[in-house]
């Protein structure tokens, strides 16, 4: 199936519109004519925008638009579908993805009516260029902003934010072996000095 899919130009903050969180991941882009990108829940527009103005907004800011990389904005059911298949050249799954959990999918719904995501919200991957990921967090730290859920996967590689109802402010990190660990602020400030030493 041949898509030409047009995104319409919405704002949604001061810096990104929401083709920046549809066209940003790797998968979209190797599959882009086949995936339906859009949001089909007006909620999860709304989730992203409150994403975008209370956590990415302040963000770029600080740090300029032309140092931030988004890496993975919004995951539609149809990308969701793409990245749990595997590449037919390399064998590899496209994706590591959990929709029940990461908030990548924000409002969705599946056909039953039930959303993928009980945590709703909205998240996105990204990262500062030339600027560890691990001073990145303090920065978010520092600054209180209001975060569901921060994934640090490792000083040169993006985190993960998230902005929902909850407002948890839970910290993981990942081994070496990709096994997350729980940590709370407090943890995280003395993982943050270990990694510094």
């Amino acid at each position: 199936m041949q898509m030409v899919q047009l995104i319409p130009q919405i704002a949604l903050g001061k810096y990104l519109y929401l083709e920046d969180f549809c066209t940003c991941s790797i998968t979209y882009k190797n599959y882009a004519d086949k995936i339906d990108i859009l949001p089909k829940n007006p909620a999860s527009l709304e989730a992203l925008k409150s994403l975008t103005i209370k956590i990415l907004d302040p963000i770029i800011d600080h740090f300029g638009i032309d140092k931030f990389k988004l890496t993975y904005g919004f995951c539609s059911a149809d990308l969701k579908r793409y990245l749990n298949q595997k590449d037919p050249i390399t064998g590899k799954k496209n994706g590591r993805i959990d929709p029940s959990r990461d908030q990548h999918i924000a409002h969705e719904m599946n056909k039953n009516g039930k959303y993928y995501c009980e945590r709703l919200g909205a998240a996105c991957d990204f990262l500062i260029v030339d600027f560890k990921s691990g001073h990145l967090v303090d920065w978010i730290l520092e600054q209180q902003l209001p975060f569901d859920s921060l994934y640090f996967y490792g000083e040169n590689r993006p985190i993960h934010i998230s902005y929902g109802p909850q407002h948890k402010r839970d910290i993981w990190a990942f081994t070496a072996t990709g096994q997350p660990t729980k940590k709370g602020i407090e943890d995280w400030v003395k993982l943050a000095k270990m990694i510094k030493l």
